[in-house]
């Protein structure tokens, strides 16, 4: 990981914000309306060093913290949230293979991901199964030097696009020995090409937002693959999937960050133009009122995605914790405060010309993946259930204390 000063941080994020105002915000419309999936612009965010932000320089990634890269998303998010959530994606893909690949894996991939001159999937949802991941029922079974997976996955950004996709499938049993194959622990992961024999995709899904990236099924029919594209241990994948989300989540956090604030200033902007009972919006005190609340709420949210991106960037016992608070809070928060700047808007918020709508219906999709806010919660509760949970919230707190005094 490296650790930016100031100065070089503010570079970086200054290259970022240029890219999203000239290569996302001026498209976004268009895109939205036409479902256009940007890859000319996506390559050009390789150029920047946007295809693996977090993933090493050995195979040419940025290598930043995660502190710095939620604050990359957030400016990209004020360009267009639908894209920068597929850049988070492609990005969750990459450092998986970075951090759990061997060294063919990582040779293989990761110079094309880093480049975005291919793009990356995550395929762990399925029908049927949605929060309870553990319960997915694709099939890898080995037969000599291969496996053969057979398999339905649901909602995969990118489906058709990417060049690889990480497929979480069954190889054996749980690890409770219970013998059913169901649980978390008879699930691995494996590398699937783009042109592997019996891979196909389902037909475009029809969504409230998102349009400027393809969600489809992936379909994996007797799809072989050799023993070497499973990525790091046998029976390892679910946690595997399950530590990339912590990142996830941040990036999500922040992407709903940026939509908020774009919509925001959009708000501030309109309500000083308008002129309602002969005085200006911005004069009547239930305005002024609405505004500071929602500007209190986006510091709020922000402030908690900081610390669980300093939490990851640490690698503090209670990081996922932090990493789901920061998920509910801040995606709700995002949600919330566009749908009070598109009211504030009033029929025109509701006109796809003002902009406001679309980053509304994109940000509410931010509250479902990468875990659900009710999963985010049970989380959140059941670490604080654990007998050790209170206490360990507890020192983290006074350890970070001690570190600012």
């Amino acid at each position: 990981m490296i650790t930016t000063t100031t100065e070089e941080r503010e570079a970086i994020l200054g290259a970022v914000r240029e890219y999203a105002e000239t290569e996302l915000a001026p498209f976004a419309s268009e895109r939205d309306e036409q479902h256009l999936f940007p890859r000319e612009a996506l390559h050009r965010a390789g150029d920047l060093g946007l295809g693996g932000i977090y993933v090493g320089e050995e195979f040419g990634g940025t290598g930043l913290s995660r502190t710095d890269t939620v604050a990359i998303f957030e400016e990209l998010a004020k360009g267009d949230p639908a894209v920068a959530a597929y850049i988070s994606i492609h990005n969750m893909v990459a450092w998986m293979i970075d951090s759990y690949g061997d060294d063919a894996q990582r040779g293989q991939w990761l110079p094309r991901l880093t480049a975005m001159s291919e793009f990356g999937s995550y395929c762990l949802t399925e029908p049927g199964v949605g929060s309870d991941a553990a319960a997915l029922a694709t099939r890898a079974v080995r037969d000599g030097d291969e496996y053969e997976i057979s398999g339905v996955k649901q909602f995969i950004s990118g489906a058709g696009e990417s060049g690889v996709y990480i497929v979480m499938a069954r190889t054996g049993r749980p690890s409770t020995g219970s013998g059913t194959g169901s649980g978390a622990g008879g699930i691995s992961a494996f590398l699937v090409p783009a042109d592997a024999p019996g891979l196909s995709f389902g037909a475009l899904e029809k969504k409230m937002g998102w349009h400027a990236q393809p969600t489809r099924q992936v379909i994996l029919d007797g799809v072989r693959v050799p023993a070497s594209a499973m990525l790091g241990d046998e029976g390892r994948g679910f946690a595997i999937a399950m530590s990339a989300l912590n990142g996830g989540r941040l990036n999500i956090a922040a992407c709903s960050l940026g939509g908020a604030q774009w919509a925001l200033d959009r708000a501030v902007q309109y309500v000083h133009e308008r002129v309602a009972f002969g005085e200006p919006l911005a004069e009547k005190q239930s305005i002024l009122f609405q505004i500071a609340d929602m500007r209190t709420e986006l510091q709020a949210a922000r402030l908690m995605v900081r610390d669980g991106a300093q939490a990851v960037d640490e690698q503090a016992p209670d990081a996922t914790m932090r990493c789901a608070m920061a998920k509910r809070f801040a995606t709700d928060a995002g949600f919330e405060v566009a749908n009070r700047a598109l009211q504030l808007h009033g029929g025109y918020g509701y006109l796809q010309d003002y902009g406001i709508e679309k980053v509304v219906r994109d940000l509410r999709v931010h509250q479902i993946l990468e875990g659900t806010n009710e999963i985010m919660r049970l989380i959140v509760g059941r670490e604080m259930l654990r007998p050790a949970g209170s206490a360990s919230l507890q020192r983290s707190g006074e350890d970070r204390m001690r570190r600012a005094s």
